[in-house]
């Protein structure tokens, strides 16, 4: 399969996925969304299930690359700018139902364990980007030498999952979780007199490109 047909089937799934959700989302709501005929997604998958697996790997790589430079002159810069790229929602119009549909595909990992194998390849991801932030800034001082990198990567990952969830099922928007962690690296994690100023303000998040 060519990178251009990978692209289009993947990009007709996040549309259809925002339109219909997961429980009633069908092979023939994807080809509709694609320039590709049905037959072609079932040449290509064997179902639903399969396209879906392959979808969440699509997402992890492309995350992985959007990621891999983090702006910032310093661990706590690149830190802070980490999560508020995890924190700040899409200006696009489809994303809380995207989020939706996210939230009832991880509503059914236990039952799949593709699923489950690509969700928790995500976390680690997270997880590890975190971690080398944190032990970057323990190496220059940035950070108190007291701070455990991976015990606080995992706090900071589960208070991400946990932001993502509570927007989508409750409708807390993200934007006050922000505000939190921005302030918990820099109060806690940061040794006692040090600046907050590499802390994004109140609407960097907001008008962010």
């Amino acid at each position: 399969m060519t990178d251009e047909t990978i692209d289009d089937l993947m990009d007709a799934t996040y549309r259809a996925l925002c339109k219909h959700g997961y429980a009633e989302l069908t092979m023939q709501d994807i080809a509709e969304e694609s320039t590709k005929s049905k037959g072609t997604l079932h040449y290509h998958f064997e179902g639903k299930r399969d396209l879906l697996e392959s979808f969440l790997e699509y997402l992890l790589d492309r995350f992985e690359e959007r990621t891999e430079t983090i702006p910032g002159e310093t661990p706590a810069e690149r830190l802070h700018a980490f999560l508020d790229e995890l924190l700040t929602p899409s200006d696009d119009e489809s994303a809380e139902e995207f989020r939706t549909a996210i939230l009832e595909i991880k509503a059914q990992s236990p039952y799949n364990e593709a699923y489950r194998e690509q969700l928790a390849e995500f976390d680690r991801t997270l997880h590890d980007r975190i971690e080398e932030l944190i032990a970057d800034g323990l190496e220059s001082g940035a950070f108190r030498e007291d701070v455990d990198p991976d015990e606080t990567a995992d706090f900071l990952v589960t208070l991400f999952h946990g932001a993502q969830t509570r927007a989508t099922a409750v409708d807390r928007p993200p934007e006050r979780t922000r505000q939190y962690v921005h302030a918990y690296i820099d109060e806690t994690l940061r040794p006692d007199g040090a600046s907050g100023e590499d802390a994004p303000t109140e609407n960097n998040g907001e008008n962010r490109e």
